[in-house]
This record gives structure tokens, sequence and C-alpha cells, in this order.
């Protein structure tokens, strides 16, 4: 003897109000399996040892005690950059357009 295929449904609906589970009746992938997954982003950020303190850093902290740093790296872009340029070699600039006028004749 079959079962109605409403008297099976409502029993399901019933189970998943039991359980606290999604009635999804029709199967639709709704997702639900990667929502109940635990996060993954906190393991992620414990696997990689924090970042020290960057030069630039370190040099604004202590400027109100006036001391004097060199930032080589910088510079030494710095240079690249400027030796790039006196041969021609920089990237294009940005095309600038002007803002479009109105169109005369319409109204």
């Amino acid at each position: 003897m079959a079962v109605p295929r409403a008297r099976l449904l409502s029993l399901m609906k019933a189970q998943c109000e039991i359980f606290s589970t999604t009635y999804n009746p029709d199967g639709i992938r709704m997702g639900n399996k990667i929502l109940r997954q635990r996060l993954r982003g906190p393991s992620l950020a414990k696997y990689y040892p924090p970042k020290g303190p960057q030069l630039n850093e370190l040099l604004k902290e202590f400027k109100h005690l006036e001391l004097e740093g060199v930032d080589e790296e910088f510079e030494d872009w710095q240079e690249h950059i400027a030796g790039v340029r006196t041969r021609g070699k920089q990237p294009p600039k940005k095309k600038r357009t002007a803002p479009a006028a109105p169109e005369r004749g319409k109204k």
C-alpha cells in the first residue's frame, strides 16, 4: 500500500521543524551544505605568523622624538622610476576626456 505524497511531505515538514533543518521537498540547490561548514578565515589567519612593523610605520611612530631614518627600499624604487622616465619607458598617461556637452538641437 503506497503512502500519498502529501502525507510524506507533511511528515518531512514536521521532521524539519523538529530537527531544525531546511524544508526543501523539491531538492533545489540552496547552498546550505556550504553555509553549515565551519568558517575557514580564523584558522587561515592563524596559519601565517603576524607581520612585524614596517620601517615607515616605525618612522611615523617615533616622529615626535625627531629621529631621522632612511627607507632604502623606497629610495631605490624612486631612483628606478626616475631612470625609467629618463629613458621614456614609463606607462602612458591616462586619457582624460572632457565632460560631454549637451547636444544642440534636441529639446
